[in-house]
């Protein structure tokens, strides 16, 4: 009897796990309680939201120092896709108040974590997002997708030629909406169009050398966003 009763009370947990799970989707919960804490900015402030997935949320355990600076605010969260991000996209940038977002999506949806996507309907979204923080008084980065020759948790999905028409349609869109367009791909790709062993160890998320790379070439893109 005593089995029986622990079975149905872990039956009971899973699902219950799985039904909050999946209340919140886009995970907005994640940074709820940092966004009340971190308030609105102080006079003068110029805040800049880092918005993505693992690779942004990883920039803070690679190179912690980085985010020392209190008006650099990481809001990546792993495995995240573009319509999660959009969801959140409120919560996490807009309700923030920065000057600038730094915009880094879709390789996840390329992967399909949350289903399949066309490329089309992930540059959408990331259109949608820039065009709520231009609405709101937001001056947008967006960064290129990092290169990826396949990806370890699903392999065969050809991002290494996926990533790169991506690419070509976000930096079309950048250019004729006089969006700053981050061009982390070709500071970073390899022969395969993929990330070399020093840059990601895994293929997809940089190593300290990698975001190294990345550092100030964000860095300039926040200085020429922060003039306009």
């Amino acid at each position: 009897m005593r089995n029986y009763k622990q079975i149905i009370l872990l039956i009971f947990i899973g699902c219950f796990w799985q039904h909050s799970n999946a209340q919140d989707w886009a995970n907005l919960n994640r940074f709820k309680k940092q966004n009340d804490r971190l308030g609105l900015p102080t006079q003068g402030e110029q805040r800049v939201v880092f918005m993505g997935n693992s690779i942004t949320e990883g920039w803070t355990n690679m190179d912690p120092e980085y985010f020392d600076n209190p008006s650099y605010i990481n809001r990546g969260i792993g495995g995240q896709t573009t319509p999660q991000m959009l969801l959140r996209f409120r919560a996490d940038v807009i309700n923030l108040k920065p000057k600038v977002v730094v915009i880094l999506a879709g390789t996840n949806d390329i992967a399909g974590n949350t289903g399949p996507m066309t490329l089309e309907e992930i540059r959408d979204n990331i259109v949608s997002m820039c065009e709520l923080a231009k609405v709101n008084g937001i001056e947008v980065i967006i960064s290129s997708v990092l290169p990826a020759h396949d990806y370890v948790w699903r392999p065969g999905l050809e991002p290494n030629i996926k990533i790169p028409k991506l690419n070509a349609m976000l930096k079309e869109y950048a250019d004729s909406d006089e969006i700053i367009f981050l061009d982390y791909f070709s500071a970073m790709v390899d022969d395969r169009n993929g990330l070399p062993e020093d840059l990601a160890n895994d293929g997809v998320h940089p190593t300290k050398k990698g975001y190294a790379i990345m550092k100030p070439m964000v860095e300039k893109a926040i200085k020429n966003a922060l003039k306009n």
